[in-house]
């Protein structure tokens, strides 16, 4: 198993375990494992992010490679440019939704997606074994790359029918999250002729306005702007801008399971017999909207990388998280925040309904995840005594206790955190909000007696 990588990449606190000699090996590694060419950095908002892209760069130039600085910048308009401008590979410099001390180095590969588990493993056995890079006789140089947003914003409005979306002069509030899809989602939505409201528009490395990670319970302010303007929706975005929480019309806040299934369903009615890659902690009404478009559903462990990878394995057009990571593959096989919001543009163009009408239409999905903090070692104990408890159980990731097709309960360790991550599924919001209770109440009762 990696020691360093976690769900998404590495991460930890700035200083700590993110501290400038590791910043400085761990980039020899990478580099080592890029072997040549010319990499792309990018980095999010938060307030460590450029002194760690200086130190990658400068370590990168020290052992011959180029490398161009695309600035701030979300983290999929960094894949995109990395994949279509022909770049060796790119680095990230982001945590994601993670709180504001944290920060995070991604390496993506040279198709745009980030790199997969095996290579992940590469690049620590070339750390740990300081196989990496020393000849410093040929320097390279750092140069600012100044065509990445076009270049996403080109390939995100290649994929709708910008005329049909300009043709109904939306009304969109953006929740930009004081994050990095403030460079882009705006001037996306202004190409397709929307009314724009923003709110936490600046970007700010503490994220002092809801927090970098979108939930239900930090998008009030979202939803009241929504019913306040008469706008058609609103969408929120987390920290490096990758992943997208909706709001309809009414102001009521969609989970990501359905606003994944409201994509899907658009997607595969234009492109039935396609292939879903979803993780193990979704809801089960994708197999139900699979199975009415002659469609099938891969499903793997929890990570992006996981979904990325299998996406690019399998050809799947698909591809979604619960978090609000969903991936388009005709763009690109990762989550991307702009695109997903270009895309519900599209079906509500094309639909000429609400948002919440198109909900209406959808599989019934009654699905609500929590969090506990807690240990390494304690997770790992904690998720060995629910098997032991429920011998029959997926355990290819923590566990998944399944009672039925639409009734079940998973719980596993953070890769990013110190916290372990419950999600349910029920076939009624009052069975859900039951069990839900009942294994927050044994979680607990485990790790605390």
């Amino acid at each position: 198993m990696a020691k360093l990588f976690g769900t998404n990449g590495i991460r930890g606190v700035f200083a700590e375990d993110l501290s400038l000699e590791f910043i400085h090996d761990i980039t020899l590694a990478i580099a080592t494992y890029f072997k040549k060419g010319s990499i792309l950095v990018g980095y999010d908002g938060r307030t460590s992010s450029p002194t760690i892209t200086k130190i990658v760069c400068s370590t990168l130039n020290s052992v011959g490679f180029d490398c161009k600085n695309a600035g701030l910048i979300p983290t999929p308009c960094l894949e995109i440019a990395t994949k279509n401008l022909g770049y060796s590979g790119g680095i990230m410099i982001t945590a994601s939704h993670n709180p504001p001390q944290y920060n995070g180095i991604k390496p993506v590969a040279s198709d745009g997606v980030e790199i997969s588990r095996e290579d992940e493993l590469i690049i620590e056995d070339i750390y740990f074994n300081k196989k990496w890079k020393k000849d410093y006789t040929k320097l390279g140089k750092t140069e600012p790359e100044k065509n990445t947003i076009k270049t996403y914003l080109d390939a995100v409005t290649s994929h709708v029918n910008s005329n049909k979306i300009m043709s109904r002069k939306f009304k969109v509030v953006l929740d930009l999250g004081n994050g990095a899809q403030a460079v882009t989602a705006p001037l996306l939505c202004n190409e397709l002729g929307c009314k724009v409201i923003t709110i936490n528009e600046n970007i700010d490395g503490t994220f002092s306005g809801r927090g970098s990670e979108p939930t239900p319970s930090n998008l009030k302010k979202l939803s009241d702007t929504v019913v306040k303007t008469g706008s058609d929706l609103g969408v929120a975005f987390d920290g490096d801008g990758d992943r997208s929480i909706f709001c309809d019309e009414k102001g009521e806040i969609l989970t990501g399971d359905k606003s994944a299934l409201l994509l899907s369903n658009f997607i595969l009615s234009k492109n039935p017999n396609s292939t879903i890659v979803t993780c193990l902690n979704s809801g089960s009404g994708i197999e139900t909207l699979a199975q009415k478009a002659k469609s099938n559903v891969i499903r793997t462990k929890v990570g992006s990388v996981e979904v990325s990878r299998k996406m690019v394995q399998t050809g799947a057009l698909i591809g979604f998280e619960e978090n609000g990571g969903f991936m388009y593959g005709k763009h690109n096989q990762v989550r991307d925040g702009a695109m997903t919001l270009a895309l519900v543009l599209d079906l509500l163009s094309f639909s000429g309904k609400t948002m919440s009408e198109e909900t209406k239409l959808l599989p019934q999905s009654f699905t609500t995840k929590d969090k506990v903090a807690c240990s390494k070692e304690d997770a790992s104990k904690l998720i060995k005594t629910l098997a032991d408890q429920n011998p029959h159980s997926n355990t290819t990731d923590g566990i998944k206790i399944a009672f039925d097709k639409t009734n079940w309960v998973m719980v596993r360790p953070s890769g990013t955190e110190p916290i372990i991550r419950i999600y349910a599924e029920a076939d009624s919001q009052e069975k859900l909000k039951i069990l839900m209770s009942e294994y927050l109440a044994k979680i607990n009762s485990i790790l605390f007696r």
